[in-house]
C-alpha cells in the first residue's frame, strides 16, 4: 500500500472515531440539557429513611429548602445530621402536615438546632406532650407560623409551584387533616399524600387534575388510601412508601402494593433503599438509591 492509500486509511478513521465519540457525547448528555448547550437549573427531592415516619426535604432549582415533617422524635438528629451532610443549615419553609408523632416529632429538633425562617401548620390541635412542645420550641425561636388554605401557592421559588390541595376541617381525624401538596418543576410533577385517607382522595379527583410521575403514598401504604379509582387517575410512574421493617402496623398493606403494581409504578421504600434521592432538571430524572443512580430520560418537546 503506498503512503497515499494509508493516508486516506487513517483520515477515514479518524473521522470515524470523532463521528462515534460525538454521539456518545449526545446521548449521555440528553438527561441533563448538555446536548442542546443548555445549563439547566435541578431540583432535588429526599425522601429520608425515618424508619416508621415521614420526612421529606426539597432543594429548588434556586438553592431553596423546605423539609416537610421530621419523621418521629427519635429521629430528629438523624433528619438534622442529614440536613446538614447536604449542605442546609437553614429550611425556608418547614411544612407539619398533620400532628401525629410519626411526622412532627422529629421537627422538635430541627427547629432546635437549624434556623427556620417560616412554618406552615395544617391547624390542627393535638393535645399530646409531643404536639406541645412542637409548639413550645416554635415560641422560644419566635417563628412565623401559616395555617395552610387550600388552593393556596406557597412562595418559595419562582421555578416551582407547590400548592396545597387538601387542608383541615374540624370534623375530620389528624390523619384526614393532613396536607397535600402538588409540587410540580416543568415538566415533573410529585403528589405529596401525607396521610389521607380515601374519602379526601375522592375530593381530590373531583377538584384537581392529579396526574404526577411521582407519588408520595399515603400513610405508609395503609389499606385506609391509595385506592384503584385514585391511581387511576394520578397515573404515577414511580411510587415512593416511607415506613419501617417490621412495624407492628402491616404497612405496607399488600393490597395497596397490588394496587401500586396494576397501575404501573415502580415501588421504592425506605425500609428497603434508605433514603431515597430524586434529581430532576424538569425534564428528566434521577433516582439516587442506596447509591445506585438510575437515568430515565424524558423528551422537552
Amino acid at each position: 500500500m503506498n503512503h497515499n492509500g494509508l493516508l486516506i486509511i487513517m483520515t477515514l478513521f479518524f473521522c470515524f472515531t470523532v463521528t462515534i465519540a460525538d454521539i456518545n457525547a449526545i446521548h449521555l448528555a440528553r438527561g441533563t440539557g448538555e446536548a442542546e448547550g443548555i445549563n439547566q437549573k435541578e431540583m432535588e427531592v429526599h425522601f429520608i429513611n425515618v424508619g416508621q415516619g415521614d420526612s421529606t426535604l426539597v432543594k429548588t432549582p434556586n438553592g431553596k429548602t423546605m423539609l416537610i415533617d421530621g419523621g418521629p422524635p427519635s429521629a430528629g438528629e438523624k433528619v438534622v445530621t442529614y440536613l446538614k451532610q447536604q449542605g442546609v443549615t437553614s429550611i425556608d419553609v418547614l411544612v407539619a402536615t398533620h400532628p401525629d408523632i410519626d411526622h412532627i416529632g422529629g421537627l422538635i429538633t430541627v427547629i432546635k438546632e437549624l434556623n427556620v425562617k417560616k412554618i406552615i401548620d395544617s391547624g390542627k390541635i393535638y393535645y399530646t406532650d409531643t404536639y406541645f412542645e412542637y409548639l413550645k420550641q416554635i415560641k422560644d425561636k419566635d417563628i412565623p407560623v401559616s395555617i395552610a388554605k387550600s388552593r393556596s401557592v406557597i412562595e418559595v421559588d419562582s421555578a416551582v409551584s407547590f400548592q396545597v390541595l387538601n387542608t383541615f376541617h374540624w370534623v375530620e381525624s389528624n390523619n384526614q387533616s393532613s396536607l397535600v401538596f402538588s409540587l410540580d418543576y416543568k415538566q415533573m410533577d410529585f403528589l405529596l399524600m401525607a396521610d389521607v385517607e380515601i374519602k379526601q382522595e375522592k375530593k381530590l379527583i373531583k377538584t384537581f387534575n392529579l396526574q404526577s410521575e411521582f407519588l408520595k403514598v399515603a400513610h405508609h401504604g395503609s389499606v385506609t388510601s391509595t385506592s384503584r379509582e385514585f391511581l387511576e387517575k394520578v397515573k404515577p410512574e414511580k411510587a415512593i412508601l416511607s415506613y419501617s421493617k417490621d412495624n407492628h402496623y402491616g404497612h405496607p398493606d399488600p393490597t395497596i402494593i397490588e394496587n401500586l403494581q396494576q397501575a404501573g409504578a415502580t415501588i421504592y421504600s425506605t425500609a428497603k433503599a434508605g433514603d431515597i434521592v430524586v434529581t430532576t432538571n424538569g425534564y428528566s430524572y434521577t433516582i439516587d438509591v442506596s447509591g445506585t443512580k438510575r437515568l430515565v430520560y424524558r423528551s422537552s418537546s
